[in-house]
């Protein structure tokens, strides 16, 4: 586990314990280790080598982008397969990993994937199948004031989704005329052609989403709530257990739960 110490990566390491098919055997986390310090029943190290040296199969990241990015590199260099929940990767970072795991011949795969939140997921599903049927829509995420990143990942690919949805019935000759987003950066950012994301931080807050779309005398909202951190573990669960079976590099969810995008 990369950044074993913080909250995700905790949560993660105890999720792992209690699950009887998995065994947490190396925790990572250079900020919190030393004498002592543990997590799970397992001490944190400094150092990534512990990873290797674990003989660990899957190493699962939660850090911040920068190390992740290294962290995952050095785990397709390993033969480690590698589980990304870091979000705030870009998009050029996101090119080199899948490279870099499909160079590995299936030695080492990557999950990576901006939310694990199950319902999260199918929140991004159903809107991308609203999307062509809507003139306008915007994205409104919440999360918590320490979240480093904003727009949030999950967002970012909300956005992407909807707008190759539209694109996609806008070709057929089919689905409604999409309207451009505002140009006025107090009503959000244009993330992707047409849809302006909005960002709040506010203490007390986990990870919530809502999509609203609108057109001539209707409003659709479609929202997603992540009330404690436990709403992640079983995706992560699910990616530990389906990274070794997924060649190459795998980006969401969704393949791992056989939902067929457009």
């Amino acid at each position: 586990m990369f950044g074993a110490g913080g909250r995700m990566g905790a949560s993660v390491c105890r999720a792992v314990r209690e699950d009887p098919g998995l065994e947490l055997v190396a925790a990572v986390d250079p900020a919190r280790a030393g004498e002592g310090a543990e997590v799970a029943g397992v001490p944190i190290s400094a150092s990534r080598e512990a990873m290797a040296a674990s003989g660990a199969q899957v190493a699962v990241d939660f850090t911040v982008a920068a190390a992740a990015h290294g962290n995952a590199l050095w785990c397709a260099d390993q033969g480690i397969h590698a589980v990304v929940g870091t979000t705030g990767l870009s998009a050029a970072a996101l090119e080199e990993l899948k490279g870099r795991f499909l160079a590995s011949d299936g030695r080492a795969n990557c999950v990576v994937a901006p939310n694990f939140a199950i319902g999260a997921v199918l929140m991004m599903r159903f809107a991308e199948l609203a999307a062509p049927w809507f003139e306008t829509v915007e994205v409104i995420e919440l999360h918590h004031d320490a979240k480093l990143d904003a727009p949030s990942g999950t967002a970012q690919l909300t956005a992407q989704r909807v707008a190759a949805a539209r694109q996609h019935r806008e070709a057929q000759g089919g689905g409604a005329a999409p309207r451009a987003a505002p140009p006025n950066p107090a009503r959000g950012a244009e993330v992707a052609p047409g849809v302006a994301v909005h960002s709040v931080r506010l203490r007390g807050l986990v990870a919530h989403q809502e999509v609203l779309f609108g057109t001539a005398g209707q409003v659709l909202t479609i929202r997603h709530d992540s009330l404690d951190r436990s709403s992640f573990m079983p995706g992560v669960l699910l990616a530990i257990k389906e990274v070794p079976r997924r060649p190459g590099f795998t980006l969401g969810l969704d393949a791992l739960l056989g939902l067929g995008q457009r």
